[in-house]
This record gives C-alpha cells, sequence and structure tokens, in this order.
C-alpha cells in the first residue's frame, strides 16, 4: 500500500511539472506575438473570426488608392523573376498566399480550375505571390502551385504592398500605377464580386477601360459623399454616422 501511495505521488509531481512546463510555453508564445503586435491571432476565413491588431499595426482595407509595384523574387523551382504591374496596359490581380494557410487552401484549388479561374475584367492578369522560400515549404508549395498561373515567392513584394494577413488581394491599374481595390475574403466568388465593385467604383468597364460616367475617386468621392450626407440632414459628427462599441453592424 505504501508502494501504491509513493508511486501515485511521484506521478502526480509529474503531472504537476508538465502542466506548468506547458503554460509557461504558453505564456513565451503570447509574449512573442504581443511583441509582433497581434493581441489576438484567429484564423480570418473561420465565421465569426475577426483579426485585431494594436494601434500602428496595418489592418485590412477595402479599396485603395495607393501606388502599385513590380514584383521580384523567385519561382518554385529556384529561377529568378519579375513582374511588370506598373506601367502596363492592363490589370492585374495579385494574390497573396501561403502554404501554410488553411484559408488559402480555397483560393489554391479555385485557381487551378481554369472554369472557376475566371478574373474580373477581360485584360486582368493574375499572379500569385508568396512569401520567399526562408517562410515557406517548398515541397508543399511545389504541390499546391496551380498549371499556367504566374506564383512568385517574394517576402518584398509583401513589404511593398503593406500585406497584413493571407488570403490577400490586390487589384493593381497597370496604366495609373495604383491600387484600385484591395481586401481579403474567404472563398473567390467573393473576391470577384469585391473586385467587380472595385473596378465600378474606378471607371473601369469590364475590359479595363475608362468609362465614360466613371465614379470619382480620392478628394472628389470625398466631396461627393460629403454633400449627398448633407443633402440627407447628416452633418459631421451625426451619431447616426456611428455605432456603439458593443453593437455590430447589420448583415
Amino acid at each position: 500500500m505504501t508502494v501504491l501511495v509513493v508511486a501515485l505521488g511521484v506521478v502526480v509531481a509529474l503531472l504537476a511539472v508538465l502542466v506548468i512546463g506547458l503554460l509557461r510555453a504558453h505564456a513565451e508564445v503570447l509574449r512573442a506575438l504581443h511583441e509582433l503586435g497581434f493581441d489576438d491571432v484567429l484564423d480570418p476565413g473561420a465565421a465569426g473570426m475577426s483579426i485585431r491588431t494594436r494601434p500602428g499595426v496595418p489592418e485590412p482595407r477595402a479599396a485603395g488608392g495607393r501606388g502599385g509595384h513590380d514584383i521580384v523574387g523567385s519561382t518554385v523551382d529556384g529561377g529568378t523573376v519579375k513582374v511588370a504591374v506598373v506601367g502596363t496596359d492592363h490589370l492585374t490581380l495579385v494574390a497573396f498566399l501561403s502554404s501554410g494557410c488553411l484559408t488559402c487552401a480555397t483560393f489554391w484549388e479555385a485557381f487551378a480550375d481554369p472554369a472557376r479561374r475566371v478574373l474580373p475584367g477581360a485584360d486582368t492578369r493574375l499572379v500569385v505571390v508568396t512569401k520567399g522560400p526562408e517562410a515557406e515549404s517548398p515541397s508543399r508549395l511545389a504541390q499546391l502551385v496551380p498549371p499556367g498561373v504566374v506564383t512568385v515567392q517574394s517576402s518584398a513584394a509583401w513589404d511593398d504592398y503593406d500585406v497584413p494577413v493571407s488570403p490577400y488581394f490586390l487589384l493593381v491599374d497597370g496604366r495609373d500605377r495604383r491600387i484600385v481595390g484591395e481586401g481579403a475574403a474567404s472563398s473567390w466568388d467573393q473576391v470577384r464580386d469585391l473586385l467587380g465593385q472595385a473596378m465600378a467604383d474606378a471607371g473601369l468597364a469590364d475590359d479595363g477601360r475608362r468609362t465614360a460616367g466613371s465614379v470619382a475617386t480620392g478628394a472628389a468621392r470625398e466631396d461627393r459623399i460629403d454633400d449627398e450626407l448633407a443633402r440627407a440632414g447628416i452633418e459631421p459628427g451625426d451619431a447616426r454616422l456611428y455605432l456603439p462599441e458593443h453593437e455590430d453592424p447589420a448583415p
């Protein structure tokens, strides 16, 4: 009986040491994430979840106007490649994906199917950008890269475009050298809808040409919105422009 009690005590002591070690490791992970700027890290593709960051850490943006950049990096087989994005006569959809992102799997599969890989705009070209070889799994990436789709490994491109999360998408107008739409989504159909709306807002027809009745952007668009709100009796600071912190916007 004494031996049994001693053995039980030893087991309990070992379990206590194990639990303390796990808690310490968890604390170290949280501390490291906090130092990187993330207070909560959740899967952006999961229903009801989002990504929250500390002030100063970039968050996803629904639309752009920022300048575009050419993309320089390496191919999956180790070659060097440069993709012209600005100074071209077409639109470029830049899809920032990862080999280890669960939500990204949806887009890898969609891009592998030519029937589903229908881009917004007749002259829009697709470029998939992952991080550099130091941050991706080469074997997994080789399995994921869709045939016929330009795929570049470039951590510098993620920095140039200030990409906050993956998957993330930007539509760049090569003629104007600017981003006309950007944001995150959980499905390819959702991305196409968002980009179609961004093209309409930028005054771009389906073939990428400027439409005669293009919607004003930048400061002109802000003035138009202010005028419309003023006509509706809504002035700056009106409580109807804001939601209480505890209240979620309607679906």
